[in-house]
């Protein structure tokens, strides 16, 4: 069931206004247009015009030109962003919170429309899976926010196809020709080494960057049974509580971690693994913050 309640609404609800123009701020500084006006990095000169401001008028080259000669000067234009979603079944599976993986890059999708709608950014959508694909053009406004935010909510599904994220970013490739933001939701078993020459060809034309959320361990303490989301089976209670498993386990998923970490940095993708919706904001705003600084070097 999906709710028809506003989502950006929700979002609002939840987080407080300083947080919120924190990680608005983090937006800011990748994509520039021209304007005349103070405060902004001087981009060339052009002749006076009827309408132009007066104090912008550079006088010695006004005298040397013959005729009135203005300032310009570069600012910030909207943004474009791209949510790439993965809508595969494995994003039904349950977070190391006790979530389910997709509410949890729901959750993230709701924070990146709702800020790109208060600054009048543009967003598009890119979600599928092996047989299912979604797209929405980069539209700008709350209807728009809501519809996509709408979209994403009816594709998550335990009954789902399987994932393909090499099938969306190849996508990502062809659809997108605009310099944009591509933020990838996926589970933490991705993007994998299958998926580095994608990441790299896409990496060459936009900025991206990568959410992760990650599985919980079905030999965790006090989580309780969880489901294979593929064959339905539950681990059995003595295996779940197995330590030496467990230790086993959590080994495992840390090389495949640092394998990931390894293969984004040498691509120059910032990223972040998240367990739950509380840890979700602090994360996601660090991944900006780190996002930006690659964006300006």
């Amino acid at each position: 069931m999906t709710s028809t309640a506003s989502r950006l609404a929700k979002v609002r609800a939840r987080l407080d206004l300083p947080t919120l123009r924190r990680a608005s701020g983090l937006l800011d500084g990748r994509h520039r247009s021209i304007f005349s006006g103070h405060g902004q990095d001087f981009d060339d000169q052009v002749e006076y015009h009827p309408g132009d401001d007066v104090s912008d008028i550079d006088w010695k080259s006004s005298a040397r030109a013959g005729t009135p000669i203005i300032r310009r000067f570069v600012r910030e234009s909207n943004l474009s962003v791209v949510l790439v979603i993965d809508t595969g079944r494995n994003m039904g599976a349950t977070a190391p919170s006790g979530a389910t993986k997709s509410s949890i890059a729901l959750f993230a999708a709701d924070i990146v429309a709702y800020l790109a709608r208060s600054r009048g950014d543009l967003v598009a959508l890119l979600a599928g899976d092996t047989e299912r694909m979604h797209q929405l053009p980069a539209r700008a406004g709350t209807e728009h926010m809501e519809l996509l935010l709408r979209t994403v909510e009816r594709a998550f599904s335990v009954e789902a196809p399987p994932s393909d994220l090499g099938r969306l970013l190849g996508r990502a490739l062809t659809l997108f020709t605009r310099r944009s933001l591509m933020v990838v939701l996926t589970d933490e078993a991705r993007p994998g080494p299958e998926h580095e020459d994608a990441l790299r060809r896409l990496r060459t034309k936009h900025e991206v960057m990568v959410i992760s959320v990650a599985d919980a361990l079905p030999t965790t303490l006090g989580i309780g049974p969880t489901a294979d989301v593929d064959t339905g089976a539950d681990l059995p209670a003595f295996l779940r509580d197995d330590k030496a498993l467990h230790r086993e386990a959590e080994a495992a998923v840390e090389a495949r971690k640092a394998e990931v970490r390894a293969m984004l940095r040498r691509r120059g993708v910032e990223a972040v693994t998240v367990t739950s919706e509380d840890d979700l904001v602090d994360q996601l705003i660090d991944l900006l913050r780190r996002q930006r600084r690659v964006a300006r070097r």
